[in-house]
């Protein structure tokens, strides 16, 4: 059983208390429920006991208590004899988070529906499937016909590539998860965004890792400076980043800035893990950027980057295809470690990705029609019923990060469900509490559903102007 220490939880609960009239003890527990439902404290982990937290947060043991006695009423937290307090769900214990959304409206998601072809492309699969049957049917490394298809893919987009240099993997959380425990060595320094995509914090973390953080805005894109002084500064030995639509922001790195990132990696020994899931997700642009791969290092360096991509975004989330690009060598470390956690990608929807990849550019341009008619319709819907929010125009994607304009993100999303909405937290993406001034909004949804989605971000609004919970007053983020 996993144990959250007192210390751990401060960092987590760093703006709970507010200055309105919301008693202690209230405002604690509806933190310690968000951070549950957001996934940042996990099903199954000790709480710290009653007296530490309170010690640690400069409380009387009662306000703690009593924050503990109303989420086991609510039925978030467990006591277990011998074991404390245990958080779960109430009515689903061990269901993970993610599937606490039946009957709301549920914005957590970056997604958008299946692509209709997909059945075509499962039939095909089948037909193909006996000349595949005589073999053990375990590959760590995938499909030869589907590398050969991702590394033609990477040739038109200007990235010279053999299916070799290709590793076929169970999406992309999978390939971040696998890069990390492969290349890190626990204390190891990663250059990361923040805010940023937070499973991928999770599984870098999970390998021990200590985080660089460099900030990443909707409107600056990313801090030139302080890039650089992250990688001269701490010669991080990876990092991981998202240059094409990033999440959840929505920015993209400008070319000038690609290849001063590529150089300065070069020359310090850093390796970039480039997530491109989303990267092709253009909605403006008729000419997209250049991959970070195309990019070329400083003479007689190698090249430090390693590309990621699914289909995860484009073709359906429930289509658990990825892959690794990477050299030789590296691919080849990465290939014996996986062996100890998964022997191999299901073939048929290795095959259903091969049929899709090999006419690729309709796909593509299906997303885009639906991912323009998405974004204008949320932009034209927050303009109309949330006027004081500042909703940034993105050129691509699956997001837009929107500033409230108050540190209200965590009390805005424990509220958002009484209006039966289910929308993360803006310190969800972050390391230490940030970001309380944003929420990440999807634009990928039909127009049905991001009326009744913007409908009820209108409710809880207009709620919280009404009946305010406590106002944080943390202002560290500095957009």
């Amino acid at each position: 059983m996993a144990t959250l220490s007192a210390r751990a939880a401060v960092a987590l609960l760093t703006d709970w208390r507010g200055t309105g009239s919301t008693p202690a003890y209230q405002a604690l527990a509806d933190r310690i429920r968000l951070l549950v439902l957001d996934g940042r404290i996990l099903l199954g982990t000790r709480l710290p006991a009653e007296r530490e937290l309170a010690a640690q947060l400069g409380l009387s043991r009662t306000t703690v208590a009593s924050a503990y006695a109303e989420l086991r009423e609510q039925g978030y937290l467990d006591s277990v004899r011998g074991s404390g307090s245990v958080a779960r769900l109430p009515g689903r214990e061990g269901a993970p988070v993610e599937t606490e959304t039946s009957g709301l409206i549920d914005f957590s998601k970056a997604s958008m529906p299946a692509l209709p072809w997909l059945p075509d492309a499962a039939r095909w699969a089948a037909e193909q499937l006996p000349r595949y049957l005589a073999d053990p049917g375990f590959d760590g490394v995938g499909d030869l016909e589907l590398r050969e298809a991702i590394a033609a893919r990477y040739r038109q987009r200007g990235v010279p590539t053999q299916p070799e240099q290709i590793m076929v993997t169970l999406g992309a959380q999978h390939a971040i998860s696998l890069v990390a425990r492969t290349l890190l060595g626990r204390g190891d320094r990663v250059l990361v965004e923040s805010p940023s995509y937070p499973h991928a914090y999770e599984a870098l973390r999970g390998a021990g890792a200590r985080m660089v953080p460099v900030s990443v805005t909707s409107h600056e894109g990313w801090d030139d400076q302080g890039l650089e002084q992250a990688i001269r500064g701490t010669s991080p030995v990876l990092g991981y980043l998202m240059p094409e639509f990033h999440n959840p922001t929505g920015a993209s790195m400008p070319e000038a800035q690609r290849e001063r990132l590529v150089a300065l990696a070069a020359q310090q020994g850093t390796l970039l893990v480039i997530d491109e899931t989303i990267g092709e997700l253009d909605i403006d642009r008729p000419h997209p950027l250049t991959p970070l791969a195309a990019v070329a290092p400083p003479p007689g360096l190698a090249s430090p980057v390693i590309s990621l991509g699914s289909v995860g975004k484009t073709v359906w989330g429930g289509m658990r295809i990825g892959w690794i690009r990477a050299d030789r060598g590296i691919l080849q470390r990465l290939v014996r470690a996986r062996a100890a956690n998964d022997l191999g990608t299901p073939l048929v929807e290795q095959l259903m990705v091969t049929h899709l990849l090999r006419d690729w550019d309709p796909v593509l341009e299906l997303r885009r029609q639906q991912l323009r008619a998405g974004r204008e319709t949320l932009q034209t819907l927050l303009a109309d019923r949330l006027p004081e929010w500042t909703v940034p125009h993105v050129h691509g994607g699956l997001t837009t990060w929107v500033n409230l304009g108050e540190a209200v993100s965590s009390q805005f999303t424990i509220a958002a469900r009484a209006s039966g909405l289910v929308v993360i937290a803006g310190p969800r993406f972050g390391l230490d509490g940030a970001f309380e001034r944003f929420l990440r909004i999807p634009f990928g949804y039909g127009p049905e559903q991001l009326e009744q989605g913007v409908a009820a971000l209108e409710r809880t609004w207009r709620g919280l102007s009404r009946h305010p919970l406590p106002d944080s007053g943390y202002l560290a983020d500095v957009v």
